[in-house]
């Protein structure tokens, strides 16, 4: 392990003098590099590629290869090229502690993106902070990812539980009434994200009359929807992600529950309703970016897409591919403003920064929270697109919600960030 007072890079190269370095990875087979030629940086994809979030692994990891690709077509990062390696995650804690360490130790990478489920990113961010490398977890949204369990190197891309429920809570009891049963993934997401639903149920004067714990990899939801059909609620309020929320929306059409009751999912994936039946698409959501939106660069943004990404069963970009290239084309951008590598100062480049909204293709700035490390970002609420365009025009837009309308209040004080002096420094 290293410590804040040694240089990664000197010490490699103090080993090497003395004759016991060991190189591993892509070194081993690119250890003698051109006259003059720099060393590559190298940044590790930890995504899902197997398991309940394979879908938005893989989107996610589009959207990270897609900035990589525009970075190196400009001459890299401070005249350095982007070299990219994948270990899949596979859904699950223990293989994103053991890819973080294979990712650092043996492939030498110095920056990771990458993260759907909240479990398998905190393990990944525990490994990250121990050796001091920048992690971005590009898309999990526990409430806790930004609060109990920050770190100095993490920083969380996506919006969280929090933040959709603040902005559909209030409005859904006033549309469709109070009494609510939730329904949550039993996991680190679902928990957190039904505790902070419940705390704005509560504020806003609604019912929680139960909440049913649904294990991942659930694909029978019969005895849940008699309980929900028992109870009588006023809106069913649903943490459930990827194949386990497809297999959810397919039950509940099938059933003709859709529309009675009111369907309040906290968040929606794109990956996890692409292809699926209209009917399959019921109830409110909240996204942090449509494909649709009316803004400058999203046509553009689209066409990217499209372009280098012709064969893609998803023929679209959405709110999980946005998030990955948003991640990782805001660590080259902070790469450069810091003028090095060193991660020390990459990291003091990203807290507080202040992201356009154009540059974005959002409609409110974005600003990266200097003690909690979420972005604080314009959040949507979505539903069903009753008169599509065409086949890709899943959702209508029902709102907008300002970053400071939505921010998690209480994550601030759940997260203690690591000092500088105790995070270990290096130049990648």
């Amino acid at each position: 392990m290293l410590n804040s007072k040694i240089n990664r890079r000197n010490l490699l190269a103090s080993a090497a003098a003395g004759g016991v370095a060991t190189f591993m990875g892509p070194w081993a087979h690119n250890r003698v590099l051109a006259q003059g030629a720099a060393k590559p940086i190298m940044i590790g994809t930890t995504t899902d590629a197997s398991g309940q979030y394979a879908n938005s692994g893989a989107d996610e990891r589009r959207g990270i290869l897609m900035a990589i690709e525009e970075a190196n077509a400009r001459g890299g990062i401070l005249g350095r090229k982007l070299v990219s390696t994948h270990i899949d995650t596979e859904t699950t804690p223990a293989t994103g502690s053991r890819v973080a360490e294979r990712m650092i130790q043996q492939e030498k990478c110095g920056f990771l993106l990458g993260g759907v489920h909240s479990g398998v990113a905190n393990a990944i961010s525990q490994v990250a902070q121990k050796y001091g490398v920048i992690y971005f977890n590009t898309n999990s949204s526990s409430p806790t990812e930004a609060g109990q369990n920050c770190h100095r190197v993490k920083f969380v891309w996506d919006g969280n539980g929090t933040n959709f429920a603040k902005a559909a809570i209030k409005n859904s009891i006033n549309a469709f009434g109070g009494t609510f049963v939730l329904l949550t993934n039993d996991y680190v997401w679902g928990h957190d994200t039904a505790r902070t639903t419940k705390k704005q149920i509560a504020e806003f004067g609604g019912k929680v009359l139960e909440e049913i714990l649904i294990p991942q990899g659930t694909r029978d939801f019969t005895a849940a929807l008699i309980k929900i059909q028992q109870l009588k609620p006023s809106i069913v309020a649903a943490a459930i992600g990827g194949d386990d929320q497809k297999a959810l929306r397919q039950q509940v059409a099938q059933l003709g529950m859709g529309n009675k009751p009111v369907w309040l999912n906290n968040q929606q994936d794109w990956p996890d309703v692409y292809g699926l039946p209209a009917d399959n698409l019921f109830g409110v959501f909240g996204t942090t970016w449509y494909h649709e939106l009316t803004l400058p660069s999203v046509k553009e943004f689209v066409e990217k897409y499209k372009k280098m990404y012709p064969n893609e069963v998803i023929k679209v970009p959405g709110n999980v591919f946005y998030n990955g290239y948003m991640a990782a084309r805001e660590l080259f951008a902070a790469i450069e403003r810091a003028g090095t590598t060193n991660n020390i100062a990459v990291i003091k480049a990203l807290e507080g920064h202040v992201m356009k909204a154009g540059d974005r293709m959002q409609h409110y700035d974005a600003m990266i929270d200097a003690k909690t490390h979420q972005v604080q970002q314009t959040i949507y609420l979505a539903t069903a697109n009753p008169r599509p365009k065409d086949k890709d025009d899943l959702f209508a837009l029902l709102a907008q919600a300002e970053p400071k309308d939505v921010i998690d209040l209480d994550a601030p004080a759940a997260c203690k960030l690591e000092s500088y002096e105790a995070t270990p420094t290096f130049d990648a």
